[in-house]
């Protein structure tokens, strides 16, 4: 079982080896990089590579690492009681499954993607060790334990917004999704938007770094963002000449798509003015 990506998603040699690395190993893969690098595509990816199964569980602030294994529905149970429903004879009516009980008892071999796990309180990680290590835990309302079949290939993306602990990080295969450069960025349009004028991206693209290179930027604009811009370039059939030139000296064209809070623009606008200034 090998990952060599897809027709879809440009992996380099050094995260197919990691994909890899994890499903030999057995272990999950950590995957960071900057929001909007394909953290969470690949996971997708890797699933429609493989034929393999994809469930989701996307990690949310109050998120519980309990509600990934089962949830009991203790209310519930006690307004049937209440009612005279036959169903409170058997607990496992009120037994909710989570995400990774879906996984362990898939028929096959599936994809388990936990999204955005840096987002959950500091003690989620923790919390699922044992869990994703033995990939068993026990359900103590039925008394039964659930064991993984077979091993799902799990994939845990993070934003690095907080530090993940040690216990944790050692038990995965880690791999860093870095940035990519002009040329790898060039080949993800071309994917996205197939045959699309190359004066144009090259244009596009050129502005695109310039405005990331640029000092004081609170948000460097993205790969989700540069794709998202150059669509609407596109759209509006923007004659690429009128992108060349210092990204400092005005604010780019459709610049929404690209700087997406208030202290960039402003950081624009001064630079604009400066320029201006100066005589440039």
């Amino acid at each position: 079982m090998q990952f060599q990506g897809t027709s879809d998603y440009i992996a380099d040699k050094e995260m197919m080896i990691a994909v890899n690395a994890a499903i030999r190993l057995e272990r999950p893969l950590l995957v960071k990089g900057e929001p909007g690098t394909g953290k969470t595509e690949l996971a997708r990816q890797v699933a429609a590579a493989l034929d393999l199964d994809l469930i989701e569980w996307n990690i949310k602030s109050t998120t519980k690492a309990q509600q990934g294994l089962y949830e009991y529905d203790a209310v519930s149970r006690l307004r049937d009681s209440q009612l005279g429903d036959a169903r409170v004879n058997d607990v496992s009516n009120y037994i909710r499954r989570g995400k990774l009980w879906q996984a362990f008892t898939a028929s096959r071999k599936c994809v388990l993607l936990i999204d955005e796990i840096d987002k959950a309180d500091i003690e989620f990680p923790n919390d699922l060790l044992q869990e994703l290590d033995r990939m068993e835990f026990h359900v103590y309302e039925t008394g039964e334990t659930i064991r993984a079949a077979v091993r799902p290939i799990v994939i845990i993306t993070s934003n690095n917004e907080k530090e993940l602990p040690d216990a944790f990080l050692r038990r995965c295969f880690f791999h860093y999704i870095r940035f990519p450069d002009a040329d790898t960025l060039e080949r993800i349009v071309e994917v996205h938007y197939p045959g699309i004028k190359q004066s144009l991206v090259r244009a596009a693209l050129t502005q695109f770094f310039e405005i990331r290179d640029v000092p004081g930027l609170k948000k460097k604009p993205s790969t989700s963002e540069a794709l998202d811009w150059i669509r609407l370039l596109v759209a509006d059939d923007v004659d690429p000449a009128t992108l060349r030139g210092d990204a400092r000296s005005a604010l780019p064209k459709l610049h929404g798509a690209l700087l997406k809070n208030e202290q960039d623009v402003h950081l624009f606008e001064r630079l604009a003015f400066m320029a201006r200034g100066q005589g440039k």
